[in-house]
């Protein structure tokens, strides 16, 4: 048997790059793949995957035990670095700065897969300028029980409203269950007015197919696709093009040509098949840097919404309050303000856990400690959250009890497993304030 700790050395354009450990599986559930496959595959597909992060800054999203185990966020560059490595300096909305990795050429990108980025996350704007992205993100996020099909039909009435606008999509599976979409934009405007501009799409995709699109921020207003606006705040990002995601089947996201996306299967885009689709087709977005458009119209929309009493929608949690946001409070537990009443959301969270499986856990004993209610679920009425912090992930799931009558309604008890890992940071902000 294969020790872990072997180090494959690869000579890539005229550098060695260490493969460290490189007999560790990565995934060993479904689909048997070492880490030494996973840096493999990224150079089988490296023209592509570098299309979505050359030239920019990019959060290293490192899964250190596989794709099994729990990740963690890292904005600042390792230390250790090697001297070809470049970097730049990033500020952030909560005044803080990180020198961050810059992934120009397939060394580096070889390099970061060795570090665990199984995922690459980079951000939407170039080394050149860091306050306008040069791109316009439509993330596609369906909820529970929405199938693929409304997802692409999503898909499709985006692709006719950009047209409109006069910008051209660029579809891609996310790897998982969702669809993005990315639109590349002349490096104008700034992540507020991009925000702005991604607000109002997702505002009209809900007006014309408000069967199977959704707006709403808070989970417990949703339903169908959400399009998820708040993915072009300053600061987050999203996995880029050929990622891998930490499915299983280790399904990559996979760009795609618009006529491809009817009929596709994001099952049938994983690390075992995209190597040969990439061979044979080429990388579809190869051109998506030569037609960058403009957000003009896009903008109007905006002041069209905003003039007809539509003000903006609730930012990430991290954010400072923003001019013209409402109140940042999920309905379930807002107060009345006395003007328009609104149904309160019977919300009970049920796990926090750095462990999706822990959490999952503990849901299916609290169903069987409440047989009765757990029986009268809906499947949107589950809610698994994975939530983000400054540097970790978590699981938390709570389940909404609006089809269960108050006399079999279960009490809000304390999470089983109860292990928020933001709990400690949240304490001492609180006790600032």
């Amino acid at each position: 048997m294969a020790s872990e700790g072997r180090t494959e050395v690869l000579q890539i354009d005229g550098r060695d790059v260490s493969v460290t450990n490189a007999d560790k599986l990565y995934f060993s559930k479904q689909t048997r793949l070492t880490k030494l496959d996973l840096v493999r595959y990224y150079l089988s597909v490296a023209p592509g995957a570098l299309g979505g992060i050359r030239d920019r800054p990019i959060v290293l999203k490192r899964f250190v035990d596989g794709a099994e185990g729990e990740a963690f966020y890292q904005k600042r560059a390792p230390t250790n670095r090697p001297a070809w490595l470049r970097t730049i300096t990033l500020s952030f909305p909560s005044g803080r700065t990180a020198e961050e990795i810059v992934v120009d050429d397939t060394t580096g990108l070889a390099w970061i897969v060795n570090l665990g980025c199984i995922e690459l996350h980079p951000h939407p704007v170039r080394a050149g300028d860091l306050e306008h992205p040069d791109e316009l993100r439509v993330d596609l996020d369906p909820g529970p029980g929405v199938s693929w099909g409304d997802v692409r039909r999503v898909a499709l009435e985006v692709k006719a409203f950009l047209e409109e606008m006069g910008l051209r999509g660029w579809p891609k599976t996310s790897g998982s269950r969702g669809m993005h979409i990315n639109a590349r934009i002349h490096p104008r405007w700034t992540f507020i007015e991009v925000r702005r501009a991604a607000l109002a799409l997702s505002r009209a995709i809900e007006r014309r197919a408000p069967a199977l699109a959704t707006s709403k921020w808070w989970k417990e207003e949703r339903h169908g696709v959400f399009l998820d606006y708040n993915q072009n705040a300053k600061d987050r990002t999203t996995c880029s093009a050929y990622s891998v995601r930490p499915l299983p089947d280790a399904r990559v996201s996979a760009p795609l040509e618009w006529d491809e996306v009817p009929d596709c299967d994001p099952a049938d885009f994983t690390v075992l098949t995209m190597p040969a689709r990439f061979a044979a087709i080429g990388d579809p977005h190869a051109e998506i840097d030569g037609s960058p458009g403009s957000l003009e119209k896009v903008l109007e929309l905006a002041a069209e919404d905003e003039a007809a009493g539509l003000g903006d929608a609730p930012w990430p949690p991290h954010f400072r309050k923003m001019e013209g946001e409402g109140r940042r409070v999920a309905p379930s537990r807002a107060k009345s303000d006395g003007q328009k009443p609104r149904i309160k959301m019977p919300l009970i969270v049920i796990a926090n856990s750095p462990n999706r499986e822990a959490a999952l856990a503990g849901f299916a004993r609290w169903k069987e400690r409440y047989a009765d209610a757990a029986k009268l679920l809906a499947v949107d009425d589950v809610l698994v959250d994975s939530m983000r912090g400054r540097s970790s992930t978590w699981t938390r799931i709570r389940v909404n009890l609006r089809h269960v009558p108050e006399e079999l309604r279960p009490p809000q008890e304390m999470p089983d497993p109860d292990d928020d890992p933001t709990r400690e940071w949240r304490a001492k902000r609180s006790q600032k304030q």
